[in-house]
């Protein structure tokens, strides 16, 4: 067998060298068994939940970190770009109380728009997108992807000539929602034990007494 070896050196360089592959493959696979980091799998329930922007609004570095902070108490209601829609999926997976978004009295989603004839193609604003929805060149005009921006305003900031501007999401099939019907309030309505009568109730009352 030796002489074998010895007479064909190309032949045992190539099982040497599967041998070695076989041996050091055994040894990674061990390794990552045994080895293994176990993940909080409640962060990744909140991670898949996040929308993956990366942007920073949060305070936090990136969407894993913040599902990482979130798991372990803190607020669900400071991701800009998720906005209410991923307030509400983390309140319903955690059971937390849905509030509103943190630092932002205007929760209408925003897009970003350039004035593309002040544009001067310095490509900043497209370094600073995280999610590469921004197209153009250098010394050439850019221009937003719509419908990939996410409203983060990351790019805002680092334009020389202030030429960004961010406009309200314009609402449309895809956007528009049947509006939720306002509720009894103080003016229309009024405690009566357990009870609220409302304004519309005593009125239907009375138009009831004066037919009988």
């Amino acid at each position: 067998m030796l002489e074998f070896f010895n007479d064909h050196t190309l032949i045992s360089a190539i099982v040497a060298l599967v041998a070695m592959a076989v041996v050091f493959g055994g040894l990674l696979g061990f390794a990552a068994v045994a080895f293994k980091v176990e993940g909080d799998p409640i962060v990744e329930q909140i991670d898949q939940l996040l929308p993956q922007t990366q942007c920073g609004q949060c305070g936090y570095p990136g969407c894993k970190p913040y599902a990482q902070a979130i798991a372990e108490g803190d607020e669900i209601n400071k991701c800009p770009p998720g906005g209410e829609s991923t307030i509400a999926s983390l309140a319903d997976l955690l059971g937390r109380e849905a509030t509103p978004l943190d630092g932002d009295s205007d929760n209408t989603p925003k897009v970003a728009v350039i004035r593309e004839d002040e544009c001067i193609g310095c490509t900043k604003c497209i370094q600073a997108c995280p999610v590469d929805a921004i197209l153009g060149a250098a010394k050439h005009m850019h221009t937003v992807i719509a419908d990939e921006c996410t409203g983060c305003d990351l790019c805002v900031e680092p334009c020389p000539v202030d030429c960004i501007d961010m406009v309200p999401v314009a609402t449309d099939v895809r956007s528009w929602h049947w509006p939720q019907p306002a509720g009894p309030t103080r003016d229309n309505a009024r405690f009566n034990g357990n009870l609220i009568v409302t304004d519309a109730a005593d009125s239907t009352a009375t138009s009831a007494r004066n037919v009988a």
